[in-house]
């Protein structure tokens, strides 16, 4: 295998997609940068980088506290990144109506899934590549105009939030590729055990995605490269 002299940051590759996209660009030869919100407890990193010590470093992050994030990018001074990936995200109330949710859990979800990921992007972009590329891991819940089923009420709501502010993430940084990308229904601690996608399937789609967008401009697809609608 050809080593990439491409780096790659993966935020909240702990578990579940994000632990099954480190490998994914492991094995396309990039260097990887990991984040988790404990390092201690990331096993299955530091598992991988007892491999890949070369190429993979794990950073800890919330992407939820915005000192957290400063303290990534102070740390990152220097170095350059061709992809920025942010996958973390919460489904704290699924099955609770909105008007049952305290104010506070509303918050939460919001800053993890929406708020704080573009938060992230503009901390980080002093480090990114020329060109280089800015990923959010959404869902198809985020899109109102396929939302003929209701219910999940935060969850689509702040995925449609951080929907809206990568487009205008998108508008104020016209150089830059920007996806929103939709893992499809996978098989984690938050898809389900009944989801019919396993992460290696989803992995490899969304790492295609990336590995083709060469256009600046927004971009909301499936991890099959199909378009979603808004």
């Amino acid at each position: 295998m050809t080593k990439s002299h491409k780096t790659v940051l993966l935020a909240g590759a702990t578990r579940g997609i994000g632990l099954g996209l480190v490998r994914e660009f492991l094995g396309h030869g990039w260097h990887v940068i990991a984040t988790a919100r404990d390092p201690h407890k990331a096993g299955a990193l530091h598992d991988m980088r007892r491999d890949h010590a070369d190429r993979l470093v794990i950073e800890i992050l919330d992407v939820a506290d915005l000192a957290s994030i400063k303290a990534l990018g102070a740390r990152l001074g220097g170095q350059t990144i061709d992809v920025l990936f942010v996958i973390a995200g919460i489904s704290s109330q699924r099955d609770t109506p909105v008007q049952e949710i305290a104010p506070q859990a509303v918050a939460q979800d919001f800053i993890t899934n929406a708020t704080g990921p573009v938060a992230l992007a503009e901390t980080l972009l002093p480090a990114l590549a020329e060109g280089g590329t800015v990923a959010f891991l959404t869902s198809i819940l985020g899109s109102i105009a396929s939302n003929a089923g209701g219910g999940v009420d935060l969850y689509r709501a702040s995925k449609a939030a951080l929907n809206m502010l990568a487009v205008n993430f998108s508008i104020r940084h016209k150089r830059h590729p920007v996806l929103l990308l939709h893992p499809g229904w996978v098989r984690t601690d938050m898809g389900g055990s009944s989801a019919p996608v396993d992460v290696e399937t989803s992995a490899r789609g969304l790492f295609q995605q990336i590995e083709t967008a060469k256009k600046p401009g927004i971009v909301y697809l499936d991890y099959q490269g199909q378009k979603l609608p808004w």
